[in-house]
C-alpha cells in the first residue's frame, strides 16, 4: 500500500523554504480551516504565509501549486493483559468547504478517519480533476455517492469505506474510472445492485463492496463484468445478500488468474451452495493463497474436502463463524500441505473433531475458540498430537469453550510458542512435573478454576515471557508459587498476572526477575503488614525492569510513605504504572518526585487524609486518582500541592470542600480529565474561572457549586469532549458562536438551571451521543430542529425528562437505533411515534400521551426494544394486540393508565419478559394461561384492576424466576393453589383485597428467598437482561418499583428498599383455618398481614423465630388463646396488630410490646397488662426493664447501641410530641417524618421514616410526577438516615455506601436524624465503664 500512494504523487518540496505557496490556493486552504472544528489542534500550524510548509501540506517543487492535502485522523487502541484498556483519538469535523475547489493541481486527497457527520460527500470533488488518490474512508459521511466522482479521470485510489450511513444505489459511473487500481466501498449502507459497469475497471488490483451486517446489496444475475477484472489480485464481498443463489459469480471468480485473496463473508453460503460444484470442473486459480468463508451457514464437514479439491495452495483459511461441526477425512490434512494458518473460532466443533487436523504438517496456527469443546484437555492435546502437526503449530487457542479437566503435560509440541486456554472449565491443581513447551513464549489460562499454585515445572521454561493465571482458584503462598518461577524463566518473564484469586501471603523477593515489566497480584488476599516493611519489601526496589505493578484490591496498610521508600531503589528509574487501589493505605499522599518515569499513579479506595506538597516540575505523572478516600482539605490548597504536569486527575468521593480555584488553567495546562464528583465543594464559580486548554473531561457532578458558567470560562477549549455538571446550582449560559466551537459528545446538567427556554445551543452540536438535560425547568415545545437532528444520530442516549415540555412528539421517516430515550414527566400528548420502537430503552411515562396503535401495531418487528414504560398516561380503551411485534421486550410498564377489557393474549409472546407491570387500570377477565410462556417473569404486578377468576396453577409450576406477585385488589376468588409453594425465589407476595378463600398452604416453608434475612450490608445487585445488537453486547439493568399497603397507607418501594423487604398480604380475604406454624421457618420475612380474614386457632407458639418481622397485622380474625410468649423476642417490630379477635390471657412483658397502643389489642375475649389498662391478676408495678438488641451482622444496629423503654424514652416521645405543630408550620419534610418520632425505635425503625419521606417526594402511585435518578432520592434517603443514626461508626466502616449519598441528602435529613438519634441511649458495657 505504501508504494502504491507514493507512486501516485509526483515530487514535492520538502522544507525549501524559498518556494512560497500559490495566495489563491493559500486562501482556499483558510476558508477550509474556518469551516473545521478541531479540537485537537491538527491545523494549528496553519497560520505562517507559506502554506507548502503547513502540516499536511505538499507543494511541487516547480509551481509551487498544491499536490497533497494529507489530514487523516487518527484511532489507537491499546490493551494489557485485557485489563487496562486505552483509546486514544485525533480528528477534525464540521464540514468540507467548497473553497477546495480552487486546488485543482490536487493529486493525493486523505481525510480518512475525521467525523463529519450529517454531511454528504461534497459533489465539487468532481471538479479536481488531477486527483489520482482519493480516502474518505470511517468519515460519518451520510447520504449517496455524488455521480459527479466520475469524472475523476485520473484517479487510481479510492477509498469510502466504513461510512456508516453513505446509502443509495452505487453509481454506475464509477465504471468510467478506467485507470482505477484500488476500490473500496465496504461496511456502508448501500442497496440495490452492484453496478455491471464496474467490468469496466479493467486495471483494478483491489475490489472491496458489501454493506452492513443487514445489507440490502445484491450481485447482478450476469457475471459478465467480473470476468473482465483479470488483473484482480484481492477481492471481497461482504453480506452480498444473494450470491448463494449465483454459483456461476464463484465459476467466474475462480477464472481470475492473479486472484490471490477471496473474502465471501456473511453472503449466505451453505452446503447446500456447494454440493452445486462439481470437482472436475471447478478450481480456483494457483495463485489463491488466502480464503476467507467465515460468517456463513456451513453445517457439514464436506466443506473442507470441496477446499482441498478446488484449491491446493492455500496458506490461509478462515472459516470462522459458522455452525461447523465433525470430522473430515484425513485427505484435508495431507492435500493442504501449504496451509499455514486455519481459523476455525465460533463454531460448533468438539474436541475429537480435531482429529481431522493433526496430518496438516506445516500449519503453524490454529484458531479453535468459541466452539463446544467440553472433553478433558487431555484428550483434546492428544488428539492434535498424533500427527506431524506438533512439530509445526506455533500459535494455538482453545479459548471461551467449557474444556474441563487439569493442565496436562505439553512438551509434546515442541515449537509451540503461543497457547491460549482462558475462558474455560480447567480446575483442580496443576499436577507437580508438568512440563510446558520448550519453546513457549506466552501462556494464558485466565478465567478458569485452576486451584493451587502454579508448578515448579513451569519455571523451566526458558523462552516464557507472558504468563496469566488471572480469575482463577489459587490460593498458595504468593512466596511458594515465586520460588516455582525462578527458575530459568526468571530471566526471560516479561509480564506476569496472578490478579483475581485467592492467593495469601506477603510480597515476596523479586530481584531475580531480571526482565520482569508487568506484574498484576490484584484482587487476592495479600496481607498487610510485613515486618518492618509496611507491605511493600525492599527488595521491589531492586526490580531495575519493573514499569507497571498492580496491588489494587488486596488488605494491604501502613502509611505509604513505608512503602514508597521500600521502591526507592533501581525500580525508581523503570516504573511508569502503580496500582495500589482498594487496600487500607492511610496516612497522606507521599512525595514521589524520585520516581523519574512514574507516569499512572492509582491510590483510589483507601484511607488518605491529606496531600503532601509536591516538587511541581521534579515529576513526569500524566494520572492521579485518589477517587474515594477521606480528603477533606480545601480544594485550592490540594491542587497547589499537585504536579503540573497532570493530563488526569479524579479527586472525587472524598470530601473536599471550596470551590474551582480560578487560575486552573495555569495550574495544570496539559490536563485532559478532571473529576470532581460528590464532594462538598461550594461558592460560587468565579468570572474569572479559566479551564485548562486541554481538557477533554470535565466533572463536577454532586456538589454544591453556584453560579453562572459562560462562554468566557470555556475560552480556547476546543477539545471539551465530555462535560457533566449535574446536581449543582449552576446555570450554562452560552452563545451560538460557542456551541460550534465546542463539540462534546457528553452532556450530563441534570438538575442544573437551563430554563426556562429550550437551550438553543444544542443546535450546533453534531457529535453527541450522550444528552441530560432532565429537571432543569425548560418549559414549551421542543423545537422542530432537535428532533430533526437528533433524529439522525444512531445509537443515541436522550434524557429530557423532569420538565415542563409540551406538545406532540413528530414522526420522524427514520430507523435509527438509540441506546435511550426518556421524555417521561412532562407534558407529552397525542399519539406515540413509531420511529420509537428502535430504541433499546425508552421510558414515556408520566405524560398526556393517549394514542399507541401506530407506534405498537406498525408493520414490521421492533427487534431493538428491550425496556418499554407507558406508565401514568392517559390511554385508554383495550390494550392493542399486537406484542408478538417484539421479541426482545424484557421490561414493560404500563400501569395507571385507564385500559379497559382483558390482558391481550399475544403478551404471551414476549418470551424475553422479565417484568410486566400493569396496575391500576380497569382490566377485566381472568389472568390469561398464555403468560406461562413468559418463563423469565422476576416481576408480575397487576394490583388495582377488575381481574376475576381463580389463581392458575401454573404461576408456580411454569415461572420459576418469579420474585415479585402483587394480585391486590381484585376480583379474584378460589383457593390459594398448593403450586404458588413452588415459587422459591418469592420476596413479595401480595394477594389482600381479594376474594380468595380456603387455607393458607402448610407449603409456604418452601419460599426460600423468604428463609434467608437480609441486611444493608447486602450488595445489591439490582436486575439485568442481555443486550444482544448487532456491535451491541452486555448487560442493561432495570429498576423495580411496587406500590404496597404500608402501616396503614399506600406507599411505593424501590430498587435497594424493595429487596430487602420481603412481605406477605393476604389481608381483606375469606381465607380460614389455621395459621400454618410453617410460616415460623421464613426468617427473612420483613411484613406478615393476615388481617381481616376467617382464621381460626392459636397464633404459632414459635413465631418469635421471625426475628426480622417489623410489621404483623392479625388483626379481625378470630385467633383464640393467648400471646405467645416468643413474640416478646421480635425486636424489631415497630407496628404489632392483635385486635378483634378472641385472644386471652396476659400480654408478654419485658419488650416493645408494652410501647404499642393500646388499641392494638382491643377487642379481644380476655387479654391484660399493659398497655391495656385491665391489670392481670399477678399484676405488680414495677419500672420496665432494659431492652438490648441481639447482636446480628444484619441489624441495622451493632452492640454499640442500647435502647430503654423507660425514662429516656418517654421523655423524648412527649418533646417530640409536643413540637410536633410548630415542625409543621416551618418544615413540611419535617412534618412527614416527626409523626414516626413517637414509635418504638426498632431495628428496622428506619423503614417508618423513610416511606414516610417517601410520600414527600412523590413517590405515591398518584401519577405525580417522578423524577428520581438511578439511586433514587428515596433509596438515597434510606442510606442518609442510616448514616445519620449510626454516626461515625458507620461512616468509617462503609465509606462507599456513604459515598453513594449525594451532599444535599446528608444535609436533608441531618434534622430529622438527629432527632431519631436523641431516642437511642449510647452506652458501654461495665467492664468498659459506663457513660
Amino acid at each position: 500500500m505504501f508504494m502504491f500512494v507514493v507512486s501516485v504523487v509526483l515530487p514535492v518540496a520538502y522544507g525549501q523554504h524559498h518556494i512560497r505557496c500559490i495566495p489563491k490556493e493559500r486562501e482556499a486552504l483558510l476558508q477550509f480551516k474556518a469551516a473545521i472544528v478541531d479540537p485537537y489542534a491538527m491545523l494549528s500550524s496553519w497560520t505562517t504565509p507559506d502554506c507548502c510548509q503547513w502540516k499536511g501540506i505538499r507543494c511541487t517543487n516547480l509551481t509551487a501549486h498544491i499536490i497533497s492535502l494529507h489530514i487523516p485522523g487518527q484511532y489507537n487502541e491499546s490493551l494489557s493483559l485485557g485489563v487496562y484498556y486505552e483509546v486514544s483519538q485525533r480528528y477534525i469535523s464540521g464540514e468540507i468547504h467548497k473553497s477546495l475547489m480552487e486546488l485543482r493541481h490536487l493529486q493525493y486527497f486523505n481525510l480518512s478517519f475525521n467525523s463529519f457527520r450529517g454531511t454528504n460527500i461534497p459533489e465539487f470533488l468532481g471538479s479536481l480533476t488531477n486527483l489520482r488518490y482519493l480516502d474518505l474512508s470511517s468519515c460519518d459521511f451520510s447520504g449517496q455517492i455524488p455521480t459527479q466522482i466520475s469524472s475523476l479521470s485520473h484517479l487510481k485510489y479510492m477509498n469510502l469505506a466504513h461510512n456508516y450511513y453513505l446509502n443509495g444505489s452505487i453509481p454506475r459511473e464509477i465504471g468510467n474510472l478506467s485507470r482505477l487500481e484500488y476500490l473500496d466501498l465496504s461496511g456502508n449502507s448501500f442497496e440495490g445492485y452492484i453496478p455491471s459497469q464496474l467490468g469496466n475497471l479493467s486495471n483494478l488490483h483491489q475490489l472491496y463492496l458489501g454493506g452492513r451486517y443487514h445489507s440490502a446489496l445484491k450481485i447482478v444475475t450476469s457475471d459478465q463484468w467480473l470476468s473482465n477484472l483479470n488483473s484482480l489480485t484481492h477481492l471481497s464481498f461482504n453480506s452480498i445478500s444473494n450470491f448463494n443463489s449465483s454459483p456461476s459469480c464463484l465459476r467466474t471468480i475462480a477464472k481470475l488468474p492473479k486472484l490471490r485473496e477471496l473474502s465471501l463473508i456473511h453472503c449466505r453460503l451453505s452446503d447446500h451452495f456447494l454440493l452445486s460444484f462439481n470437482p472436475s470442473n471447478f478450481n480456483f486459480s494457483t495463485s489463491l493463497s488466502v480464503l476467507t468463508l467465515s460468517e456463513n451457514s456451513f453445517i457439514k464437514p464436506m466443506v473442507f474436502q470441496w477446499v482441498s479439491n478446488t484449491t491446493s495452495n492455500l496458506v490461509e483459511l478462515d472459516l470462522s463463524l459458522n455452525l461447523l461441526k465433525g470430522l473430515t477425512s484425513n485427505h484435508f490434512g495431507l492435500a493442504m500441505n501449504s496451509l499455514e494458518h486455519l481459523d476455525l473460532s465460533f463454531n460448533v466443533f468438539k474436541g475429537e473433531d480435531l482429529k481431522s487436523f493433526m496430518n496438516i504438517c506445516n500449519l503453524r496456527s490454529l484458531d479453535m475458540s468459541r466452539n463446544n469443546m467440553t472433553e478433558d484437555l487431555s484428550s483434546i492435546l492428544h488428539n492434535l498430537s498424533s500427527g506431524c502437526v506438533r512439530y509445526s503449530l506455533q500459535q494455538l487457542s482453545l479459548a471461551f469453550n467449557q474444556i474441563r479437566g487439569s493442565v496436562p503435560d505439553l512438551s509434546a509440541f515442541s515449537n509451540l510458542k503461543m497457547l491460549y486456554l482462558f475462558h474455560n472449565q480447567l480446575s483442580g491443581k496443576i499436577p507437580e512435573g508438568t512440563r510446558l513447551p520448550s519453546h513457549l513464549e506466552q501462556l494464558l489460562i485466565n478465567f478458569n478454576s485452576l486451584e493451587g499454585g502454579v508448578p515448579k515445572s513451569f519455571g523451566n521454561t526458558c523462552t516464557l515471557e507472558l504468563l496469566d493465571f488471572s480469575d482463577n482458584k489459587l490460593s498458595e503462598d504468593l512466596t511458594v508459587i515465586f520460588n516455582h518461577l525462578s527458575g530459568c524463566s526468571r530471566y526471560s518473564l516479561q509480564e506476569l498476572s496472578l490478579a483475581y484469586n485467592q492467593i495469601r501471603g506477603s510480597i515476596p523477593d523479586l530481584s531475580a526477575f531480571s526482565n520482569l515489566k508487568s506484574l498484576y497480584l490484584s484482587h487476592n488476599q495479600l496481607s498487610g503488614k510485613i515486618p518492618l516493611e509496611g507491605g511493600v519489601p525492599k527488595s521491589f526496589g531492586s526490580t531495575c525492569t519493573l514499569e507497571l505493578l498492580d496491588l489494587s484490591f488486596n488488605k494491604l496498610s501502613e502509611d505509604l510513605t513505608v512503602i514508597f521508600n521500600h521502591l526507592s531503589g533501581c525500580s525508581r528509574y523503570s516504573l511508569r504504572e502503580l496500582y495500589l487501589h482498594q487496600n487500607k493505605f492511610n496516612g497522606t499522599l507521599p512525595d514521589f518526585s524520585i520516581f523519574s518515569k512514574l507516569e499512572t499513579l492509582d491510590i483510589s479506595g483507601n484511607r488518605l487524609d491529606g496531600v503532601q506538597k509536591l516538587l511541581h516540575n521534579g515529576t513526569v505523572l500524566r494520572s492521579l486518582n485518589l477517587f474515594n478516600n477521606s480528603l477533606s482539605e480545601n480544594l485550592p490548597t490540594i491542587m497547589h500541592h499537585l504536579s503540573s504536569s497532570l493530563q488526569q486527575l479524579d479527586l472525587s468521593m472524598n470530601q473536599i470542600s471550596g470551590t474551582l480555584p480560578s487560575n486552573l488553567a495555569t495550574m495544570f495546562p496539559s490536563l485532559k480529565e478532571l473529576y470532581l464528583d460528590t464532594n462538598k465543594l461550594n461558592g460560587t464559580i468565579s468570572e474569572d474561572l479559566r479551564f485548562p486548554p486541554e481538557l477533554q473531561v470535565l466533572s463536577l457532578r454532586s456538589n454544591s457549586l453556584k453560579g453562572v458558567l459562560t462562554d468566557s470560562h470555556f475560552y480556547n477549549m476546543t477539545k471539551l469532549r465530555i462535560l457533566v455538571l449535574s446536581h449543582n446550582s449552576l446555570t450554562l449560559e452560552v452563545s451560538q458562536n460557542w456551541a460550534s466551537t465546542l463539540q462534546l459528545q457528553r452532556i450530563e446538567l441534570r438538575s442544573c438551571k437551563l430554563g426556562p427556554l429550550f437551550p438553543k445551543w444544542l443546535e450546533k452540536q453534531n457529535e453527541l451521543g450522550y444528552l441530560d438535560i432532565s429537571n432543569n425547568g425548560i418549559s414549551g415545545t421542543v423545537p422542530k430542529w432537535f428532533w430533526t437532528k437528533f433524529g439522525l444520530s444512531n445509537g443515541m442516549i436522550i434524557d429530557i425528562s423532569c420538565n415542563n415540555l409540551q406538545g406532540t412528539i413528530p414522526n420522524l421517516p427514520i430507523e435509527n437505533h438509540y441506546s435511550s430515550l426518556s421524555f417521561a414527566s412532562n407534558l407529552f400528548e397525542g399519539h406515540v411515534p413509531p420511529f420509537l420502537r428502535d430504541s433499546i430503552v425508552l421510558d414515556l411515562s408520566n405524560n398526556k400521551f393517549t394514542n399507541s396503535f401506530s407506534f405498537l401495531c406498525s408493520s414490521g418487528v421492533a427487534e431493538f426494544l428491550y425496556q418499554l414504560d407507558l406508565s401514568n398516561n392517559k390511554f385508554s380503551g383495550q390494550i392493542l394486540d399486537c406484542w408478538t411485534h417484539f421479541k426482545s421486550l424484557a421490561y414493560l410498564n404500563m400501569s395507571q393508565n385507564k385500559f379497559s377489557g382483558e390482558i391481550p393474549s399475544s403478551m404471551g409472546s414476549l418470551l424475553e419478559l422479565q417484568v410486566l407491570l400493569l396496575r391500576s387500570n380497569n382490566l377485566t377477565g381472568m389472568i390469561p394461561p398464555i403468560l406461562k410462556n413468559c418463563t423469565k417473569l422476576v416481576m408480575i404486578d397487576i394490583a388495582e384492576n377488575r381481574l376475576s377468576g381463580s389463581i392458575p396453577n401454573w404461576i408456580g409450576n411454569e415461572l420459576p424466576e418469579l420474585q415479585f406477585l402483587s394480585l391486590r385488589n381484585n376480583y379474584i376468588s378460589g383457593n390459594l393453589p398448593l403450586q404458588v409453594c413452588y415459587l422459591r425465589r418469592i420476596q413479595l407476595l401480595d394477594l389482600s383485597l381479594n376474594n380468595l378463600s380456603g387455607e393458607i398452604p402448610k407449603c409456604v416453608q418452601n419460599f426460600s428467598s423468604m428463609v434467608q434475612m437480609s441486611s444493608l450490608r447486602d450488595y445489591y445487585q439490582g436486575h439485568q437482561y442481555s443486550v444482544n445488537i448487532n456491535s451491541i453486547n452486555g448487560e442493561n439493568s432495570y429498576d423495580l418499583n411496587a406500590i404496597l399497603m404500608w402501616k396503614g397507607s399506600e406507599q411505593m418501594f424501590t430498587d435497594m428498599a424493595l429487596s430487602l423487604l420481603k412481605s406477605i398480604d393476604l389481608s381483606s380475604n375469606e381465607l380460614s383455618g389455621e395459621i400454618p406454624k410453617e410460616i415460623e421457618g421464613l426468617f427473612g420475612l420483613v411484613s406478615l398481614n393476615l388481617s381481616r380474614n376467617q382464621l381460626k386457632g392459636r397464633i404459632p407458639s414459635n413465631v418469635g423465630k421471625l426475628t426480622s418481622l417489623e410489621f404483623l397485622d392479625l388483626s379481625q380474625n378470630q385467633l383464640v388463646g393467648s400471646i405467645p410468649s416468643s413474640l416478646a423476642e421480635i425486636d424489631r417490630l415497630t407496628m404489632l396488630d392483635l385486635s378483634h379477635n378472641y385472644l386471652s390471657g396476659k400480654i408478654p412483658t419485658g419488650t416493645q410490646l408494652q410501647s404499642f397502643d393500646a388499641s392494638k389489642y382491643e377487642d379481644n375475649v380476655d387479654l391484660c397488662g399493659p398497655p391495656l389498662k385491665e391489670l392481670c391478676i399477678d399484676e405488680m408495678a414495677r419500672q420496665g426493664p432494659t431492652i438490648k438488641f441481639q447482636e446480628d451482622d444484619n441489624l441495622i444496629f451493632n452492640r454499640e447501641y442500647y435502647i430503654t423503654t423507660s425514662g429516656v424514652i418517654s421523655g423524648t416521645t412527649s418533646e417530640a410530641a409536643s413540637n410536633t405543630s410548630a415542625v409543621n408550620a416551618n418544615n413540611p419534610f419535617l412534618s412527614t417524618v416527626v409523626p414516626f418520632l413517637s414509635q418504638q425505635p426498632g431495628p428496622f425503625f428506619f423503614f417508618n421514616i423513610v416511606n414516610s419521606i417517601s410520600s414527600f417526594n412523590g413517590f405515591l402511585a398518584t401519577g405525580q410526577t417522578q423524577c428520581h435518578e438511578k439511586h433514587s432520592l428515596h433509596d438515597k434517603l434510606v442510606l442518609a438516615f442510616f448514616v445519620r443514626f449510626r454516626s461515625r461508626t458507620f461512616v468509617e466502616k462503609d465509606e462507599q455506601m456513604r459515598a453513594l449519598i449525594s451532599v444535599e441528602v446528608f444535609e436533608a435529613t441531618s434534622e430529622v436524624a438527629s432527632k431519631v438519634a436523641s431516642k437511642v441511649v449510647v452506652v458501654e458495657s461495665e467492664g468498659e465503664g459506663g457513660r
